[in-house]
Formats: C-alpha cells, structure tokens, sequence
C-alpha cells in the first residue's frame, strides 16, 4: 500500500518542488490539496490527476484518511496545520520555519510524541550538491576538526518579490524577514557543519523594514567548545551570493553555488565541480532527498533517530533566531541562546 499524503499550502514552492519530489517516491501518492484561494487549487488540478482539492484544512483531514501532510503555507499558518494534523492522526512535514515560537515548537513536539507521529522540518539545503559534498569531505578528515564557519546569503531583493512569495517575506503577521527565509537554513547547516554541536551564545545587529521585519542581519554565533560562526544575511544586496566557508585544524572549504574549493594545510588546491540541476530555483532534487527521509522517518516512528535529529536541528534554528532578534534590540549585546 502506497502512504497516502496530502499537501497543504500549494503556492509554487509546493507545486515545483515538493510535488516534484514527491514524484519520485514508488511508495508514495499525493491525491489531496489544501489551498484556500481558488486560483491555486485550480493549478492543482491542472498538475495532478484526479486529485481532491480543499479550501478548509479541517474538511480536508476530516474527509481523508492520510497517512501524513506537508505543510508548505505562509509560516504563521505553519503551527496551526501541524496541530490540526497531529490531531487527526497523520505524519507531519513542515516547511521552514516548522514555526514561529520556541513555545509553539515544544507544544508540537509534545504533541507528536503523545500522538506517535513523526514530526519534521524540511532542511533541503543539505542535499544540495555542495553541501553534501563538504559534509562528506569533513567526514573523511579532510581538514582536520572544523574551528569555524562563515556564510554568507546576499538577495537583491527577497524571492517572490512582487508576488505572493515576496509578500508573506515582507510581512511580520506572516512569518515574515530574512531570519526566517534565509537564516533558519544557514542556522542548521552552521550545527549540522559543526557536527551537531548546538550554539550557545549570539550577537546580532538587524536593518528593518519600515514593517518592522529584517532585511539585514549580521549574525555573530559562539559555541562551548570555542568554535565560532557568522552569517551575512541581506535582502538589499547589489548582487546575489550563496557562499560559505569552513576552517578546520588541517584547511578550509570555501563553497559557493556549484563550486567546492579545499585548500589542505600543505597548501594545495583543489577545485571540486558539483553538479546541480540548472535553472531551477526551488530546488525539486533536494527536496526529493528531503521526501526519501521522511518516507525512512516514519518507517522509523515518531522515537526514531532520524526524526530526533531533525527536531534538534528545527529547535536550535528557531532559538538561534529568538536570541538573535533580542540581541539586535540591545544594541548587539551578547545574547545567550535557549538550550
């Protein structure tokens, strides 16, 4: 029996991504949608046969019996879902952020495990190609122990803008701001890099909007072994850059877009292409690597590592992102990170 899933929030990240990725899973189907305006239900019935599209989540968990629902709405609607989704017995996905608060995030992961279903937050960006090529260099020592990382994320302007996309990232009662949209992925790749280690202290000065939401953010993030982070992030850019770079005891990597660079302590460089599909901006294979996790996680169950370890990630992302927002109201100061 193939798992029964449903969609719910299907803007274009849903439709050219998720729905891709989705596609490549035998053992999966998605039948059923979620979208309360008109127009993209309505591209939901142009891209998948005889589907079952709804404008109300309740109707739609109420009518089906689903196996599991990805969420891919505006964040502030993301806790919402989840809840409702849990309580109807399903497996949850969640787009980033899997939500706003850390308290709304403990609520859910509480009601999870109550509920036994695995609960997870889509981090794609650790199967693009660069990545997952850095994380495997770092698994086979090839610059020692990492001391630090620095990445940098620089948008002329956010993703969508002018669109639907653009103005939920503008908006503070959507989940809006650069934290959320770019630095939820740098602030789990930063411990997924570090070997799982959680951050423990941040100072961080912010450029708002005239909404009150962050455009711009300077991010400098400390750990209790000594190690250290940073993170430019930047809707107001005069050009666009993806990079990081990572220092370890015996070299660096320095990654950026389809490019890995390792320069080893003797000095030698090598250039190490990845390939990556073109022209695609939301990203369907790395999702299709998210898609195959989540399949593997609920094959788990909720108690599951692959499942835990996704939450820790999800958790720390989200506290990186509440201390950073306190810190930059004093001014920078220091701000411990919730543990």
């Amino acid at each position: 029996m193939k798992l029964r899933g449903a969609i719910s929030g299907f803007g274009e990240v849903a439709a050219k991504a998720h729905l891709a990725g989705w596609r490549t899973r035998e053992n999966v189907s998605i039948g059923v949608i979620h979208d309360p305006v008109s127009e993209r239900r309505h591209e939901a019935i142009r891209l998948i046969k005889n589907v079952r599209v709804y404008d109300d989540l309740e109707l739609m968990l109420d009518g089906e019996a689903l196996d599991f629902v990805d969420i891919a709405s505006p964040p502030a609607l993301h806790a919402e879902a989840a809840r409702a989704a849990l309580h109807a017995g399903a497996h949850v996905l969640v787009e980033k952020p899997l939500c706003l608060s850390l308290a709304e995030f403990d609520e859910l992961a509480a009601l999870a495990a109550a509920r036994e279903r695995v609960l997870m937050c889509v981090h794609n960006w650790k199967y693009a190609p660069s990545y997952a090529l850095a994380r495997k260099l770092l698994d086979e020592g090839r610059i020692g122990d990492v001391l630090s990382v620095s990445f940098e994320r620089l948008r002329v302007a956010p993703a969508g803008a002018g669109g639907a996309g653009g103005a939920w990232r503008a908006s503070s009662a959507s989940g809006g701001g650069i934290l959320i949209d770019h630095g939820w992925h740098v602030f789990y790749l930063m411990q997924w890099l570090m070997g799982g280690e959680a951050a423990s202290r941040i100072a961080a000065t912010m450029t708002l909007n005239p909404g009150g939401v962050e455009e711009v953010a300077e991010l400098d993030v400390s750990f209790a072994s000594g190690r250290r982070a940073s993170a430019m992030l930047s809707w107001r850019a005069k050009e666009r850059i993806t990079s990081a770079r990572l220092t370890g005891t015996a070299g660096r990597l320095e990654i950026e877009n389809e490019r890995v660079i390792l320069a080893a302590a003797d000095g030698e460089i090598h250039e190490l292409p990845v390939s990556d599909i073109p022209d695609d901006s939301y990203h369907s294979a790395w999702f299709s690597g998210m898609a195959a996790l989540f399949e593997a996680a609920m094959r788990q169950g909720a108690g599951g590592s692959i499942a835990s370890s996704n939450s820790i990630e999800a958790r720390s992302a989200l506290a990186i992102i509440t201390a950073a927002r306190t810190s930059a109201k004093n001014h920078g100061a220091p701000t411990d990170i919730a543990s």
